[in-house]
């Protein structure tokens, strides 16, 4: 199955199970403000990465999905990880991954590698950019 069809089952489960059920901009209802210091914000992260989860995997064992295997993203150069077929436009992309890059990725994608095949129009919240860098950063189970 290709990449692209699953990507239009992703977004057609999504229209039929409601906006919990894909990644989006708005962070999950039950998610409270945690701070962000002494690990709060990877929990955070944590709780909010579930709406990533149905595009991404994120770890050792992982198999990529929709999107690719998030594990060990931070210290990566863009379109790289083995096994994954990336758009040539972030095959093309001159970045490696650190938490500067990742908040401008997830605050808007498309601005920051036009022609990105990934269907996310941006998290606003800088805190919740920061809280999901930092369970990307250390995923704990």
């Amino acid at each position: 199955m290709s990449r692209h069809s699953l990507l239009l089952i992703a977004l057609t489960a999504g229209a039929l199970l409601g906006p919990a059920s894909v990644c989006t901009a708005q962070a999950p209802a039950v998610v409270t403000a945690t701070p962000l210091g002494a690990g709060g914000g990877a929990v955070r992260g944590k709780r909010l990465f579930i709406r990533c989860s149905a595009c991404h995997g994120i770890s050792d064992s992982a198999v990529a999905r929709i999107g690719p295997n998030l594990q060990g993203v931070i210290g990566r150069k863009a379109g790289t990880l083995p096994g994954y077929r990336y758009s040539s436009a972030m095959q093309a992309a001159e970045i490696v991954w650190d938490e500067a890059t990742l908040d401008r990725w997830l605050a808007d994608p498309a601005a920051l590698v036009p022609g990105t095949a990934m269907a996310f129009a941006g998290l606003g919240s800088a805190d919740d950019r920061r809280a999901i860098i930092a369970y990307l950063a250390n995923p704990q189970p």
